[in-house]
């Protein structure tokens, strides 16, 4: 029995409109012994009018998913796995094992005296720091101290390895990974490094009090790579610019306050293909709905709220991670009048702008809101 042959039609002018007949059907066997095929049977497929994404909005809740991350460091060993994570695997992009579009996430556990070893890949990453004590990261023998909330970078072809001190508590935290990405372009390399650790090179926090002075850089530090040279983003001061920017702004309609993490010696994004952004929705702020190209990928770092994405309602909490897929409909709301929510967001708006295919649009009717459904 023949298979069904692709014919995606549309009765527009300008587009693919070719009936089957014997004729052509015999015409498209004929072509695929070929290792080809007629475009127009597959034109308005790949080329269609507007982003569709396979990615489905996923709210990720921590409270439901932090014990079985907890459980699973009784049954593998960071030298086993390599890495001990449970990744957030979005329905539409099981392919991949995505959380949104090109987008890996997983949520990493290790305990007091564990330590992974260090490697490195073409794929570029980072870690949003969710709970506990004593967690460190070395990069290319930069050592850092993390706390909650801390955003730190382990960009695309450095050594990296993690650990938690012996006198700390376990950690969690978010990995954020560009490997769908990468795997898609062909270009994914792996190495372990050939003693499993590297040497701690530099004064720990080295990038954070070199790097990391608002508004100085230091004098005659030339840095040529496509990454930032501040690998470690402190919650504090992140959460001290939003409180001072929000006493001088009214903010996006759509995003509330929002400040993107940047390069010190460009103003550029963190990394070439992902950045990231923190947000703050004052008590009782509602945005407006909009939608842009890009994938996002959203970390509640403080508050409860919800998100209408695609008119459907996600209630989150802090630790809770959520995901709006491309040129999908999305707004937010804080739950309280008393206190403020921030919402870390990983996402891909790096390329999307290098490639100039970013492209944002706002929701005309209803006030701006969308209905629920």
């Amino acid at each position: 029995m023949a298979k069904p042959r692709e014919n995606h039609r549309e009765d527009v002018i300008g587009r693919a409109n070719v009936e089957d007949t014997p004729e052509l059907l015999a015409y498209y066997d004929d072509l695929e012994k070929y290792n080809a095929g007629a475009l127009w049977t597959v034109a308005n497929k790949i080329e269609p009018w507007a982003p569709h994404s396979a990615s489905v909005p996923v709210l990720w809740r921590y409270a439901d998913l932090r014990e079985h991350v907890l459980r699973s460091v009784t049954l593998v060993t960071p030298e086993k796995a390599g890495r001990r994570v449970i990744y957030l695997n979005n329905p539409g992009r099981q392919d991949v094992s995505a959380a949104v579009g090109w987008i890996y996430a997983g949520l990493q556990v290790m305990h007091p005296g564990e330590a992974a070893s260090a490697h490195r890949h073409s794929a570029s990453a980072i870690r949003f720091i969710m709970e506990g004590a004593g967690a460190y990261t070395v990069v290319d023998g930069h050592k850092m101290t993390l706390g909650e909330n801390d955003f730190v970078l382990t960009p695309n072809g450095t050594w990296h390895e993690h650990g938690v001190e012996g006198e700390g508590a376990p950690c969690i935290w978010q990995d954020g990974l560009d490997i769908p990405l990468v795997n898609a372009l062909e270009a994914n390399f792996y190495e372990v490094h050939p003693d499993l650790s590297q040497a701690v090179t530099y004064a720990v926090n080295d990038s954070t009090k070199t790097w990391g002075n608002v508004g100085l850089t230091p004098a005659g530090g030339a840095w040529e790579k496509g990454y930032s040279p501040l690998f470690k983003y402190e919650w504090a001061p992140t959460y001290d610019a939003l409180i001072r920017y929000a006493a001088t702004t009214n903010g996006s309609p759509f995003d509330g306050v929002m400040m993107e993490y940047v390069n010190p010696t460009s103003n550029g994004p963190v990394m070439q293909t992902m950045g990231a952004s923190m947000q703050m929705l004052r008590p009782g702020e509602r945005t407006k709905a909009h939608r842009h190209t890009g994938s996002y990928l959203y970390h509640v770092a403080k508050g409860k709220g919800h998100s209408i994405i695609n008119g459907k309602r996600f209630d989150w909490q802090a630790r809770d991670i959520f995901c709006v897929p491309s040129w999908a409909w999305h707004e937010h709301a804080n739950a309280s009048d008393s206190e403020d929510a921030c919402l870390f967001c990983l996402s891909d708006l790096p390329v999307m702008r290098k490639l100039g295919l970013y492209r944002e649009e706002s929701f005309g009717e209803n006030g701006g809101h969308q209905p629920l459904r």
